[in-house]
C-alpha cells in the first residue's frame, strides 16, 4: 500500500529506478504515457528495430522531444533523458539499468533477451507471456540463481490473476478456480487475421484507427492467447488446467461461484483448484449480461460453517449453498499498470507474479487441414491455434509447443489434431528450442523420453 510513498523517497533522493524497455509496441507504449508521469521512475532507453516507431510512440504519449534525444546511455543517465537504440543487448548492458522490460510480443526474441537480462543482473519484467508459457519456469529459475528478480507484467491479466488467487490463499480461502473473461465461440477457433475483426466486433476503420495488429488480436479471438495467458498462471500458482484444455463457459460476472466450481457440487469445472476462461458471448452469440470480457476472477470454497455463513451475510458473491464464494475485477489497464510491476521488484524484491512450477503447456493446434511442406505461421496466423493442456500431458503427446510453431511441416495434420514433434522439420541448431528442451530436463525429467 506504500509503493508510491517509496517512489517519491527515491525521487527525493535522486535515486530514480532506471528501467530499460524493450519493444514500443501497444504494450511499451501504454507504459511510456504513465512512466513519465510517474515520481521515482527513469526510462533510460528503449530499444526497439524500428527507432522511428519509438520516437513516434514517445511523441504519440506526450513526451518532449528533450526528453527522447539523449546521445548515449551515458548521457541519459547523467541527464535523466532517455536513450533510443535499435540494439537490445547494448541497453541491456548499459551502466546504471535497473529492470529490463520485454515487450516484443515474440517467444524467441523474449526467450533471448531474457537470458541477456539475467547474465547482466538485471530484474526483468516478462510482458511477453509467449516467451513465459514456453521456457517461464526455467528463465525464473536462472533468474534466481542470478539473484534477480524475474516477474510477470502488472496490468496483463495472468499478473493480476495471480494477485487475486495470492489474496484468496492470504485470507485463509482455498482457491477453487481462477481466470479472466474473454469474447469467445467455437467457431473462433478457425479465426484468420482475414476475419478477426468481425468476430472481435470492430469495424475495419476502428482497427485502422487504434493501429491494431490483426494477427495478434485474432491471437486472443481464436482461443491462443487465453491459452497462453492461463499458462502463466498455472505455472505461477500451482493450479492446474483442465486436463482437454479450456471449456470458455458463458458467465455473468455476478455468476462466478455459481458456475466455476467443480461438478460434483453442481459446477462447470472438473475439479478444484482449476483455471478457466469464461466467455462474453452465449453459444447462440447473444452477448452474457453483465459479462466479464475485460476482466478476471477468483472462486473460493469456505473452509468452515462460520465462514459459509459470512458468505451469504455479507453478499459475497456466493453460490446457491454459500459453500463457495467469488471475487472479480472487472478490468484490467494493460501497459498504463505495468508501473506497479517495476516499484513491485526494486523496492520490495517481490515479482508480480513469477513461475514456481511447470504445470501448463501451450501446444499448436490445427485450424484447417495441413499439408506436408507448409510453414506454420504460429500465434494468431492461418494455420495454428494454442490449446492449454497439463504439461505431463503435452509431452506424453509429444505435442510442439505453440511459441515454436513456425516449422515446415513434414507430415499432415488433420483439422482440430495436435502437431506433435514429429509433424515438423527441427532445426537442431534453432536456441529457442535448445532453451525449451533445457526446461522439460529440468522440470520433467521423468516424463521426457
Amino acid at each position: 500500500m506504500n509503493l508510491h510513498r517509496k517512489l517519491l523517497k527515491r525521487a527525493e533522493e535522486k535515486r530514480p529506478i532506471r528501467v530499460g524497455l524493450i519493444g514500443a509496441g501497444k504494450f511499451g507504449t501504454m507504459f511510456l504515457a504513465q512512466a513519465r508521469m510517474t515520481p521515482g521512475i527513469h526510462v533510460l532507453g528503449i530499444a526497439d528495430l524500428n527507432v522511428e516507431r519509438v520516437r513516434e510512440a514517445c511523441r504519440r504519449t506526450g513526451w518532449p522531444a528533450e526528453q527522447f534525444t539523449a546521445p548515449s546511455f551515458a548521457s541519459a543517465l547523467k541527464t535523466g533523458g532517455t536513450h533510443i537504440t535499435d540494439d537490445a543487448k547494448a541497453m541491456v548492458r548499459a551502466g546504471g539499468l535497473d529492470v529490463v522490460i520485454e515487450a516484443t510480443g515474440i517467444p524467441q526474441a523474449g526467450i533471448k533477451h531474457a537470458l541477456a537480462g539475467i547474465a547482466n543482473k538485471r530484474h526483468l519484467i516478462m510482458v511477453c507471456v509467449e516467451a513465459d508459457a514456453l521456457a517461464g519456469p526455467l528463465l525464473a529459475r536462472k533468474a534466481q540463481e542470478a539473484g534477480v528478480v524475474y516477474s510477470l507484467a502488472y496490468g496483463d491479466q495472468p499478473a493480476i490473476i495471480c494477485e487475486l488467487v495470492d489474496w484468496a490463499r492470504t485470507c485463509g480461502f482455498p482457491v477453487v478456480c481462477a481466470g479472466k473473461g474473454t469474447r469467445y465461440h467455437p467457431a473462433f477457433h478457425e479465426s484468420t487475421p482475414e476475419t478477426v475483426w468481425q468476430h472481435f466486433g470492430w469495424s475495419e476503420e476502428t482497427a485502422k484507427k487504434a493501429g491494431a495488429n490483426p494477427k495478434m488480436f485474432n491471437s486472443f479471438i481464436d482461443g491462443t492467447k487465453s491459452g497462453i495467458e492461463m499458462a502463466a498462471v498455472c505455472n505461477a500458482t500451482g493450479l492446474v488446467p483442465p486436463p482437454d484444455g479450456l471449456g470458455f463457459p458463458p458467465v455473468p460476472a455476478a455468476e462466478i461461484a455459481k458456475v466455476l466450481k467443480p461438478k460434483t457440487d453442481g459446477g462447470a469445472l472438473p475439479y478444484k483448484g482449476t483455471v478457466e476462461v469464461i466467455s462474453s458471448l452465449n453459444r447462440d452469440m447473444t452477448p452474457v449480461p453483465h459479462h466479464l470480457q475485460m476482466g478476471v476472477y477468483v472462486t473460493y470454497e469456505a473452509p468452515s460453517e462460520y465462514t459459509q455463513r459470512c458468505f451469504n451475510e455479507y453478499w459475497l458473491l456466493p453460490d446457491e449453498t454459500g459453500k463457495y464464494a467469488g471475487l472479480y475485477r472487472p478490468l484490467h489497464m494493460i501497459g498504463l499498470e505495468l508501473g506497479i510491476s517495476v516499484a513491485s521488484i526494486v523496492l520490495r524484491g517481490e515479482p508480480t507474479g513469477c513461475p514456481m512450477g511447470w504445470h501448463a503447456d501451450v501446444v499448436a493446434t490445427a485450424k484447417r487441414d495441413l499439408q506436408p511442406g507448409e510453414i506454420l505461421d504460429g500465434e494468431g496466423g492461418y494455420m495454428v491455434w494454442g490449446k492449454i493442456l497439463p504439461s505431463a500431458t503435452s509431452l506424453t503427446k509429444k505435442a510442439l509447443p505453440l511459441g515454436l510453431a513456425h516449422m515446415k511441416l513434414v507430415r499432415p495434420v488433420a483439422k482440430g489434431q495436435l502437431v506433435t514433434w514429429a509433424d515438423v522439420e527441427v532445426d537442431p541448431k534453432d536456441p529457442t528450442i535448445a532453451v525449451r528442451r533445457e526446461m522439460e530436463q529440468v522440470f520433467a525429467p521423468t516424463v521426457t523420453a
